[in-house]
């Protein structure tokens, strides 16, 4: 099956009301604030009104209630409400919380459907979703095993998201769509899974299961329908068939026939957990072996867990026809993949055995790849791997054996693999490091398998096209080394060669993928075009990554000369487009260019998605979807992509989101939220490129930051965090002074352009960016007003074998795992810090004790903090009580410790440090290198360097009395005196 990416637009159309402002957000002098409306009072009619559909950041009432989308009542209760905050209430502990209208009805919005293509591209689906789910759907019991996690009523994985409804539009010939038929005839109130077109397209298959009374889900049934009609039934007749989706599900080995997982019809009910156990919980290494392993989570425990995991993960295979006929194959077995060969006649089968483990999860278990036929007979055993508990944890390393079995794609059934020849550590060297091989399933007796092509460094995939052309993939993360090869799989003769041969971090180098077209077996392979001058061409299409921002493009490209030829470019000025598929990819073995179809995608930064067909030669375009705008109230946000540069040369980028209607030189500055997560980079010229495009539409999920325009912020999204660690040293030597230098300079450049006030910039992140916030509030509190933690580690010795990128162990680098690590600064921390985590985090580096001993030992040292814990989320947050919960928690932290941000001008004094350490920037910037730490830490200090425009805001009479006793003269560079002076002359005039 072809699909769309899957762009879930989470939000609804929501009315546009005008809001009253706000009182002013920041103390402004009277006098100021005649001046301002006297500015406001000359511009044209119409512009004084351009911030009215902004919502004000005023307190909501408190007395009102609002009801979720499942029934469940949560208490309204205002955040900002006075009477709670000024009484000393902080804590809130009576239950879950509701943000402010404006947040909660874009999280609330219905989204808007997937989309998913016919393999003859004739029929398009649109698969209907819900909004968020409710509490009461993941506090159904899971069993954690092996490193996954099983809804063991409906025995599958649990919290699986689903469709509610699919409806189906021919794709006519003008390339409209037809009305939609709605594919009816299951229970209402069905949720869907697992959605697959036949080969041909006439029949979708996919799972059902329903709700029952006890809030427990009900087993898997497979249902199919017919794609002309409409029409939907159960594939079984029996009603004691259900699908076994813990691995994989169901697979169209013909255009009638599917190959399901089932639950064995003989399996009875679960085991028993022991009150007594047999043994002691026993691990043994007494032969020395050396087996490091990250901080996994949802382990197997003891001999129990063993027996649950394989009563839940057993399936018997059924080979089931449209007619209703059914046939058992194979016995049952865990088994994780069913992979048909392109024409039918065989299976490569996956399953998992034991001996299982305690410390790996399943997918290190001891691994079976069996040959079968179409029919379940067995034919040969490709391979069976050990347990691998002892994979080092260096970038690249892999499992011993045989790895990445498929079957070509371009051939009726033969089938590759790669084979590692350094043992799988990466730090061992040799040559070659893999070994790609090939062989037929029609086995010749004593014939050895063919070797395809040896790799030096870590083999990567294949593109397929046929026996003249393959591409070869191969890359080595710690140089950054990446290479594409040609071969001629067909022809000995022809030797392997390099077509590109660069650094992955380069991405204005990215020459673009391939274009794959369908077969008519269903598979996937490179697309053949044939031009006007007959050559035979294919298909490079790109993000066309440039200095000004990404802007894709189609190439055909020679493969025998290295010419190419720009035949599509997206727009440059306006809009952001990108080629999604080939809508021409199911005629012939060699496309026409005259016959070229594309499906596009459009955006612009106020403009949502849509899909549009493109042809050739006249490169028509049709318009097929029209998405409404899912928040039209921020319909006119303004986006920005901003380049600067750090201290040390380095040049940087971000994304500032600002308010619709905003401006700087009349509204002032506005608190900002700056919320990203590191990278780690190799070159500074790789780490300065740009990413992303100022066009793309601004989406905004659940929990985004974005959420806060409508709240009146700023926010700068995504600022550049490089880690560099050029040549032989690694980045996270000098993670720490890396960081603090590359938010030093995007919140100088925010404040620069009068943008951002200085005492009202908040920090946040999630996970690794958690992880950044917290080190940034330890080692630069001179920056951030407060920060915002969620999902992150703070102690990196809890993850003693290596974390993130960084693949020494804590013993290699005892340095580096302590100093990264905000744990060992709580002492340090004093700015408002918020931590939220989900109470069940499954991820390997991030567990939920992470924020509760770093809590306590910020509350140990008197830290203005707060933990937060979401009962039965993980690592992401999913039910809807918890995100509007984390959006209340973050409006308000925001409110009180943000926009309610003392201005410190008031407690400005002169340094007692030498006066050429504490010379000021002439550009208004930050304080110079040498500027006295209490200087450098204190925001009245930053909060005059900032550009003209803003500094009426916030330069107040106390600030004026300090200004003309002469404390400040001394400091100043005659270059700062000329801007500040207009102002001291108001200020004058004033006192």
């Amino acid at each position: 099956m072809t699909s769309l990416p899957r762009l879930y637009h989470c939000f609804s159309l929501l009315s546009l009301t005008p809001l009253r402002l706000s009182s002013p957000k920041f103390p402004i002098p009277a006098i100021l604030r005649l001046r301002r409306a006297a500015l406001m009072s000359s511009v044209p009619a119409g512009s004084t009104s351009r911030l009215i559909h902004l919502t004000s950041i005023a307190s909501a009432s408190a007395k009102n209630s609002s009801s979720d989308l499942s029934g469940t009542t949560l208490p309204s209760s205002s955040p900002f409400d006075n009477s709670q905050v000024e009484s000393g209430d902080e804590d809130f502990s009576f239950g879950y919380q509701i943000p402010p209208k404006e947040i909660r009805d874009i999280v609330d919005a219905p989204p808007l459907p997937v989309l998913s293509f016919s393999p003859h591209r004739d029929k398009i689906l649109f698969l209907k979703r819900r909004s968020l789910p409710p509490l009461s759907e993941l506090a159904r019991p899971e069993e954690k095993l092996a490193g996954i996690r099983i809804d063991g009523n409906s025995n599958a994985r649990s919290r699986m998201s689903f469709y509610t409804g699919i409806g189906i539009h021919s794709l006519l010939d003008d390339d409209t769509l037809g009305p939609e038929k709605e594919v009816h005839g299951f229970p209402d109130g069905s949720k869907i899974n697992f959605v697959s077109w036949s080969r041909d397209g006439h029949h979708l298959a996919f799972s059902i299961r329903l709700d029952e009374e006890d809030n427990n889900s009900s087993k898997l049934k497979v249902w199919v329908a017919d794609t002309d009609l409409g029409a939907a039934r159960p594939l079984f007749q029996s009603d004691d068939i259900y699908l076994n989706a813990i691995f994989d599900n169901f697979v169209w080995v013909d255009d009638s026939t599917l190959l399901v997982c089932t639950i064995p019809l003989s399996r009875g009910s679960p085991p028993k957990k022991p009150l007594i156990p047999s043994s002691p919980k026993i691990q043994s290494n007494e032969k020395q072996n050396i087996a490091q392993v990250r901080s996994f989570q949802d382990l197997l425990k003891d001999e129990y867990d063993k027996d649950l995991f394989d009563y839940y993960a057993t399936t018997q295979l059924v080979l089931a026809s449209l007619d209703g006929t059914m046939k058992p194959i194979g016995s049952p077995a865990v088994y994780t993949s069913i992979d048909p060969s392109p024409d039918d006649k065989y299976l490569l089968v996956t399953s998992f055995h034991r001996p299982y483990s305690y410390v790996v999860p399943c997918g290190r278990f001891p691994k079976k790849v069996d040959l079968w036929t179409a029919d379940g007979k067995f034919i040969k055993e490709i391979c069976d791997l050990p347990l691998s508990e002892d994979i080092p944890i260096a970038s690249n390393s892999v499992r011993r054996g045989k790895r990445s079995i498929n079957w070509r794609p371009d051939k009726p059934s033969t089938f590759y693999w790669v084979e590692t020849q350094d043992g799988g550590d990466a730090k061992v060297e040799v040559s070659p490091r893999d070994i790609v091989y090939a062989e037929s399933a029609e086995f010749n007796k004593g014939e050895e398998p063919e070797i395809l092509h040896k790799l030096d460094l870590r083999y990567g995939g294949i593109s397929w096209c046929d026996d003249s052309l393959a591409l070869v993939y191969e890359s080595w993360y710690k140089t950054r080394r990446s290479k594409t090869w040609i071969i001629s799989p067909g022809n000995k003769d022809l030797y392997p060669r390099i077509l590109f041969d660069r650094s992955s971090e380069d991405v204005y180098s990215d020459p673009g993928s391939p274009m794959m077209r369908r077969t008519q077996e269903g598979t996937y392979v490179i697309a053949k075009i044939r031009n006007q001058d007959g050559r035979t061409l294919i298909l490079l299409n790109g993000v066309g990554a440039t200095p000004e921002g990404n802007i894709p493009f189609l190439d055909l490209f020679d493969i025998n000369t290295g010419n190419k030829e720009r035949i599509w470019e997206s727009d440059k000025e306006k809009f952001y487009e990108a080629v999604v598929a080939l809508m021409s990819d199911y005629n012939n073995d060699e496309l026409n260019i005259e016959q070229l179809k594309l499906l596009t995608s459009k955006e612009s930064k106020t403009e949502n998605t849509q899909y549009f067909i493109l042809s050739w030669p006249d490169k028509k375009t049709v318009q097929i979807t029209n998405f409404p705008h899912p928040y039209p109230q921020l319909a006119q946000l303004q986006k920005e992509m901003i380049r600067y540069q750090r201290k040390d040369g380095v040049q940087l980028t971000a994304t500032l989101y600002l308010p619709p209607g905003y401006t700087p030189s009349i509204d002032g500055p506005l608190p900002c939220l700056f919320w990203s997560y590191p990278g780690e980079f190799k070159s500074k010229d790789a780490a300065g490129q740009v990413r992303g495009s100022p066009n793309e539409f601004a989406g905004i999920g659940p929990t985004s930051t974005l959420l806060w325009l409508a709240r009146g912020f700023a926010i700068l999204s995504g600022p550049t965090i490089p880690i560099i660690g050029e040549g032989d040293e690694e980045a996270n030597d000098r993670y720490v002074e890396q960081l603090v230098c590359s938010a030093e300079a995007a919140v100088e450049e925010v404040i620069r352009r009068g943008v951002a006030h200085p005492n009202k910039i908040a920090v946040g992140g999630h996970s690794y960016g958690a992880f950044m916030t917290a080190n940034l509030l330890a080692h630069a509190p001179h920056i951030f007003c407060c920060g915002i933690a969620r999902s992150g580690a703070y102690n990196r010795t809890l993850t003693p074998f290596g974390f993130q990128n960084e693949d020494r162990t804590l013993w290699e680098a005892t340095n580096t795992y302590v100093e990264m690590s905000p744990f060992m600064l709580a002492n340090k921390i004093k700015k408002p810090l918020l931590l939220i985590h989900g109470e069940e985090d499954n991820n390997s580096g991030t567990l939920t004790m992470q924020s509760d001993r770093f809590f306590n030992a910020l509350k140990g040292h008197g830290a203005l903090s707060r933990l937060v814990i979401l009962p039965f989320e993980s690592h992401g947050y999913s039910a809807r009580e918890s995100i509007l919960h984390v959006l209340w928690e973050t409006d308000r932290w925001l409110r009180k410790y943000c926009v309610d941000n003392p201005d410190k001008m008031s407690e400005l004094h002169a340094s007692k440090a030498d006066s050429s350490k504490s010379s000021l920037s002439a550009s208004g910037g930050l304080l110079a290198n040498e500027v006295h730490e209490d200087d450098a830490s204190n925001p009245t200090m930053r909060s005059l360097l900032c550009a003209r425009d803003c500094a009426p805001y916030y330069l107040g009479p106390s600030c004026f009395k300090f200004l003309v006793s002469g404390g400040l003269f001394s400091l100043l560079h005659h270059q700062v005196l000329c801007i500040l002076f207009p102002l001291l002359s108001d200020l004058i005039i004033m006192y």
